[in-house]
């Protein structure tokens, strides 16, 4: 269970998040929908302590992550390349990941050849550094790297952009994979509203810091939000 509460971030001034309560139970697919500047990187950026509140926390599994690391064993991310290590190639970033999580050669090996459909012959065994790769690529890279480890709580920022469509929909079916049947949390940020109503079971919009809708997936969420976001009135 993920919980918020009077949660703000404050910039020069500007309010640029404020959350007053929101609750993400254990084993949901989590959406956060918004246009840019809409908070919701920030919103992760403070689930992961990499930024301080002005106000409020967020908890994590009863943890309050500002002041405590003991929510990390369990918890992986991936928000954008700084979190790869550029000179490694993708095999070696992998089993760095690995020591980190208590996971020996053997289980990354194990782990990584279930997600050889997903790298598509293009990350493995090409002897290029992280940095070298596409983005595309280093996404891929970032988001098998988050899955290292049996985390109970993952964090994806944006993971369909730079993916071709072959790999946006295996990466679908690894997201409802980790949420159906594994019980792991997984929270993803999107501006593709198909896929994030896709593999989502809720999803919550923010709009300039603020939660404006908190939905249940269902057949006519997608239509909702493309109305909410053409700016129409629902009829």
């Amino acid at each position: 269970m993920i919980i918020t509460s009077n949660l703000s971030k404050t910039y020069n001034g500007a309010k640029v998040l404020n959350i007053e309560s929101l609750e993400i139970p254990k084993g949901q697919s989590f959406g956060l929908v918004g246009n840019n500047g809409a908070g919701k990187t920030t919103y992760f950026s403070l689930l992961l302590d990499l930024i301080a509140p002005t106000t409020g926390f967020i908890k994590s599994n009863d943890i309050q992550v500002n002041e405590s690391e003991a929510w990390k064993p369990f918890t992986s991310a991936f928000i954008d390349e700084s979190f790869l290590i550029g000179y490694l190639t993708a095999e070696e970033y992998f089993y760095f990941i690995g020591e980190l999580r208590g996971q020996n050669k053997a289980d990354v090996d194990a782990l990584v050849a279930e997600y050889a459909d997903f790298f598509h012959d293009e990350i493995l065994g090409q002897k290029k550094y992280l940095r070298d790769l596409s983005k595309g690529n280093q996404k891929k890279a970032g988001i098998v790297a988050a899955l290292i480890g049996n985390p109970e709580v993952i964090i994806l920022d944006e993971p369909f952009a730079n993916l071709d469509p072959t790999t946006q929909i295996r990466l679908k079916g690894i997201i409802k994979d980790l949420a159906e049947n594994q019980n792991i949390t997984v929270l993803i940020s999107s501006h593709d509203l198909l896929h994030v109503t896709d593999v989502c079971e809720r999803i919550v919009v923010l709009e300039k810091g603020e939660v404006v809708k908190d939905l249940e997936t269902s057949e006519a969420t997608l239509k909702e939000l493309e109305v909410h976001f053409a700016g129409e009135a629902v009829v």
